[in-house]
C-alpha cells in the first residue's frame, strides 16, 4: 500500500512579501492612512487578512514597516544630500530639486507619503508617528545650518531653527502641490525663490 508523502516543516507562504509590501505602500501612499482599509489592504495585496495579521501585524504595524519601506526606497534623497553636499545651503538645493522630480514622476503617487498619510489622520499613534519623521528632518536640516554657522559658511546672526522650518515648510508644501497637479517644472521654480531667502556669508 502506498504511503502518504511526508508533510514538510510548515506550511509555505502563498503570497511574495515583499511584492505585497509594495502593494501597502503604494495603497498607503494614494489614500493616506485613514482611509486606506484593512479590507482595502487586503485586496490590493491579494491576500486574505489572517495572512496580512500573520505576516505583517496589524495596520498599523503594517504602515509603520510601510513608512520605513518608503524612506529607503523613495525618500532618502534627503539623507544623501545632508550626507554628500558640502554645506546646508547645497544640501537644501539638491534636496528641493530632488522632490521637485521624485514628487512628480508619472506611474506611482505624487507628493510625499509621510506627508499625505497624515492628512485627516484621527489615530493618535500614528499622528505622532509621522510628525517625529517630519521633525526630525528638519532637526538634521538645523544642525546642517549650526554647523555652517560654526565654520563661518553663514552669517553668525543666521537664524537656524526658522531656516529649517523654512525648508521642511517647501518639502511640506512642494508635496501637497505635487497632489493637486503642478508639474516638475512649476515645482523647480519654487526652489529658486526658496533659494533666494538663503544669508549670504
Amino acid at each position: 500500500m502506498a504511503t502518504a508523502p511526508a508533510r514538510g516543516r510548515g506550511r509555505p507562504r502563498s503570497f511574495d512579501r515583499a511584492t505585497a509590501l509594495e502593494k501597502a505602500l503604494m495603497a498607503f501612499w494614494e489614500h493616506g492612512y485613514e482611509a486606506t482599509s484593512v479590507a482595502d489592504l487586503t485586496r490590493v495585496m491579494d491576500i486574505g487578512a489572517p495572512s496580512l495579521y500573520a505576516a505583517f501585524g496589524d495596520k498599523r504595524s503594517l504602515f509603520e514597516e510601510v513608512v520605513a519601506e518608503y524612506g529607503s526606497r523613495y525618500g532618502s534623497f534627503t539623507d544623501r544630500a545632508l550626507a554628500e553636499e558640502p554645506t546646508a545651503r547645497a544640501a537644501v538645493e539638491r534636496t528641493l530639486r530632488q522632490a521637485a522630480v521624485a514628487y512628480t514622476l508619472p506611474g506611482r503617487p505624487h507628493g510625499c507619503l509621510v506627508v499625505h498619510a497624515a492628512t485627516n489622520c484621527s489615530t493618535p499613534e500614528v499622528e505622532q508617528f509621522l510628525r517625529d519623521r517630519r521633525n526630525a528632518n528638519i532637526a538634521a536640516f538645523e544642525s546642517r545650518i549650526r554647523a555652517d554657522v560654526a565654520a563661518g559658511v553663514l552669517p553668525a546672526d543666521t537664524d537656524a531653527a526658522a531656516l529649517a522650518r523654512h525648508t521642511g515648510a517647501m518639502i511640506q508644501g512642494m508635496s501637497q502641490q505635487a497632489r493637486d497637479g503642478a508639474s516638475r517644472a512649476e515645482l523647480e521654480a519654487l526652489v529658486e525663490i526658496a533659494l533666494s531667502v538663503w544669508p549670504r556669508s
